[in-house]
């Protein structure tokens, strides 16, 4: 699969918001592994399966009705980008997490169109993760993720999965689409962990 890495207006960082090695942009780039899936909100789903095969799902009826935060990040992508104070609506993946009986300590993200990318569970609870269909006041765009996305903001952003569409609970560490080409398993932008070795 190619990458869709059309150009964007930049410039060099160095503020205090910015990690090491990252450019400041106003625009939103596009960067997907393949091609854009329509997801049509009603046949979306969102699926939590456990360690031991126990399966949690919200239709977008249920996600809907599940309470909703208004979020306000940072994010910072590997290709160097990075955006100030972006504006989301979603729900806390500590709310859909809230009621699944768990031990595992990793998490497999699965997106419509098949891309994968993994994450540490600790890393989505707390307030650090939402499944986001809101971007900018406005309904998600399909170029963006739309209807739902993962919304990881404090790593890089293909942790961040597009057209999300379930997790994976596990109690080893599988890699992702991109950890297995030779990204950083982690993905922390203030150590600048881009590939696997940083």
């Amino acid at each position: 699969m190619g990458i869709v890495s059309p150009g964007f207006t930049g410039r060099r960082g160095g503020g205090a918001d910015l990690p090491p090695g990252q450019y400041l942009t106003r625009d939103f780039p596009v960067l997907s592994a393949g091609p854009t899936p329509h997801v049509l909100t009603e046949h979306w789903e969102f699926t939590v399966t456990t360690e031991t095969g126990e399966m949690s799902r919200w239709d977008w009826a249920g996600l809907l009705a599940l309470p909703a935060e208004d979020i306000t990040k940072d994010i910072h992508c590997v290709t160097r980008w990075s955006k100030l104070r972006t504006e989301w609506k979603g729900v806390s993946l500590d709310t859909l997490l809230a009621d699944v009986e768990t031990g595992a300590d990793f998490a497999l993200a699965h997106s419509y169109g098949g891309y994968t990318t993994n994450l540490p569970l600790e890393d989505l609870l707390d307030g650090q993760a939402w499944i986001v269909y809101e971007y900018d006041g406005e309904p998600l765009d399909p170029e963006h993720g739309g209807p739902a996305r993962l919304l990881v903001p404090h790593l890089y952003f293909w942790k961040s999965a597009k057209w999300v569409r379930g997790l994976v609970l596990t109690d080893t560490e599988d890699l992702g689409f991109w950890e297995t080409a030779g990204y950083h398993e982690y993905g922390d932008p203030w150590k600048e962990q881009r590939y696997a070795g940083d």
